[in-house]
């Protein structure tokens, strides 16, 4: 299997644990107490690797372009961070996770718009099911 792949399913894994994890944090404090603590973690971590990686040797070689694009998607990611978080605090989390992973679909509409990825029967037909089992949740 080809490493991203493996990376893949990790990233699905740990994901599973998020939305748990993050529910019992929030026994007795604020959604934004959560997402701070949470955040802090990740960047620690993060900080970490980018260090151990020694990546910072290359951040000259950033195109301007790229810092526009990452700032979006940071903006982007902290208004998902605001709205899960303070969903998870009084929804099930079983249905608020199915709900946010359903965010495929509009990854898979904006892949085919801004990335031009190829449309193909087996996206279309994936991406279907996921819109399916969405609108079964939120009814």
């Amino acid at each position: 299997m080809e490493t991203w792949k493996v990376l893949a399913i990790i990233s699905m894994i740990f994901a599973g644990f998020t939305a748990t994890t993050a529910k019992l944090g929030m026994n007795g404090t604020t959604p934004q107490v959560a997402m701070v603590s949470r955040a802090l973690i990740i960047l620690l971590v993060v900080m970490v690797d980018f260090v151990r990686s020694k990546s910072y040797l290359g951040l000259e070689l950033v195109p301007k372009s790229s810092y526009f694009y990452l700032i979006i998607s940071g903006l982007v990611a902290a208004g998902s961070w605001l709205s899960y978080y303070h969903a998870l605090k009084s929804g099930n989390v079983s249905i608020i996770n199915s709900i946010d992973k359903a965010s495929i679909v509009i990854t898979l509409i904006l892949s085919f718009v801004w990335l031009g990825e190829p449309i193909t029967l087996q996206v279309i037909i994936g991406g279907g099911l996921v819109l399916a089992g969405l609108l079964v949740l939120i009814r």
